[in-house]
Formats: structure tokens, sequence, C-alpha cells
């Protein structure tokens, strides 16, 4: 049997940073989205081990580590081989790792289906952005990222989306973001949570008060080349533009019913000055569901 399932990225619309936890991470509000912009996982049942091919990636992959957790939970699947297609730019702040980690999990429940809370407990531990991505779609993450709430879409809206030829790595954006004094109070960070749990109303547009990245500093001194690609999203007609996660992708929000055309045309203009560059919408649960190949 030859399954498949997209990997949406995720763009986060705000990222509030809190203080560090007892265990090393920070606290954080952020509001992911699920974007077209999607790896492709193909699943082969037509194996004699677990095996996890990623042309162009030799970092040890996150599916690599579901798929294990999931055997040493007891999941009874058969043994697979998962070949990824990878369209979302690696080390971008996009959370293409995680979400190829949530597809597989997805496909694994297809195989064999597992128990909801042990999956979502294996999610978590896989890293913050994975169980946001398990069911694609419109997500508060509170906690280190990984405590998730879904809400019904927004108004209509679209992406442009500037990648940078440089990785930046997590750790050292956060690093960075502490030399830089960024983080907010812990009463802070709550009431900035209470107000987006008021503003996420259905059909809404996101209040631009609220449409910050608090990481986007920290990010900018680490690659400072972020800072030309936010001028010219700004300059290629986006309302909002922020920083991806930590970075370095840079991605611009549109809204209005014509937001994914004029997406688009900004994509296009900024492509000769930004190599990669790219328009997606926001997409749901149905974009990740499993298929026959």
């Amino acid at each position: 049997m030859r399954l498949a399932a997209l990997a949406p990225a995720k763009v986060n619309l705000c990222l509030f940073l809190g203080p560090v936890r007892e265990d090393g991470r920070h606290e954080l509000v952020t509001l992911f989205e699920s974007v077209s912009l999607a790896d492709e996982l193909i699943v082969d049942t037509d194996a004699d081990r677990d095996e996890v091919v990623c042309q162009g990636v030799d970092d040890p992959n996150l599916v690599s580590a579901a798929l294990e957790g999931l055997r040493s939970r007891g999941w009874d699947g058969p043994r697979v081989h998962v070949e990824i297609a990878k369209r979302i730019p690696v080390a971008a702040g996009m959370g293409g790792g995680s979400a190829d980690a949530a597809a597989v999990l997805r496909l694994a429940c297809e195989l064999a289906p597992g128990r909801p809370e042990e999956v979502a407990a294996l999610a978590a531990s896989l890293g913050a952005d994975v169980p946001s991505q398990l069911v694609p779609g419109l997500v508060l993450g509170s906690g280190a990222g990984d405590i998730v709430e879904p809400f019904p879409p927004l108004s209509e809206h679209a992406f442009v989306i500037v990648p940078q030829p440089v990785p930046l790595s997590t750790a050292d954006v956060y690093r960075e973001a502490d030399r830089l004094g960024l983080p907010r109070g812990g009463d802070e960070l709550a009431r900035l949570h209470q107000e987006l749990l008021a503003a996420l109303r259905p059909s809404a547009r996101l209040d631009s008060r609220y449409s910050i990245n608090d990481l986007s500093a920290a990010a900018v001194s680490a690659c400072p080349e972020i800072a030309d690609a936010l001028t010219a999203v700004g300059g290629a007609g986006a309302e909002t533009v922020l920083v991806c996660g930590s970075g370095p992708t840079v991605a611009g929000v549109l809204w209005g019913t014509d937001a994914a055309a004029r997406a688009s045309t900004a994509a296009e203009s900024l492509g000769p000055d930004f190599r990669g560059a790219t328009h997606a919408v926001p997409v749901g649960a149905e974009f990740g569901l499993p298929r026959v190949a």
C-alpha cells in the first residue's frame, strides 16, 4: 500500500515571548496558521524496515523520531519506507520538520489506529511545534507553544513568503532574545493571551496590535539580511510583515477577497531580488488528510 499526505508549513501571525521556564524553555503565546506551502510524504508499506529518505537533508529527521516513538508505544503498523519531498525551507522558522512529523503521525493512524491521547503525548515530546500541526488550521499555542487550542478561520487573507539563503538556529535566536532582554513578564503575557482569546472571532481580521513577533529583533541581529526582506515585503503591498517563528523566513499578510491574487503579484515582484519568494493561502484540516498515492 502507498499512502500520501501533505505537511503544511506554518506562519506565526503573532508570537509573544515570555520568561524562561524551569525546563529551560520560554513561555509563549503564539498564533499559528497552516499554509499551502507544504512538503509531501509518501509512505510505502512494502518495506523490510522503517526508513526515512529526504533528499538534500542529512540531519536526523523528526519523522524517524516519530516512527521510533510510535513503535516504543506499541504501535503495530507495518514497516514503512517514507519519502519526503521537501518544499518548506529548512531551518527557516516555518516548522517544516515538525510538519513532516505530524504528517507521518496522521499516516500512521491511517495504517493502524492508535489512541489519540498517546499520539498527542508523542507529538508534544517531539517538539513544541508538532502538536499544533497534527490537525492543520489556525491554532493558539501557549505554554512552550505545545498547549494548543484550535480556532475557526479568520477573515480571508493570504501570504507572500520570502525565504533567506542562510538557515538560523532556533536555539541561537532564543539566546540572542535573552541577551537583548526581549522576553515579557508573566503578567503581561497572561494579559495578551486573554486579549487574543477575545479577538479570535470567526471570520474576524486580526487586529494589527497583535501582529507582532517578539523574536524579530533577535532574528535580525543574528541575520541582518532579514531587515531588507522585511522592508521589501512591506513595499510589495503586505499590510503586515513578520518574521516566521525564529526566522529567517519573512511573511507578509494581505487581507481581503483579492488577497491571494495580490500575494501572487507581490511574490512575482520580489522574485528577482529574493530567490524562492512565493505566495500561500491558509489551509485547514482537510488539506493534510492521508490519501492513496
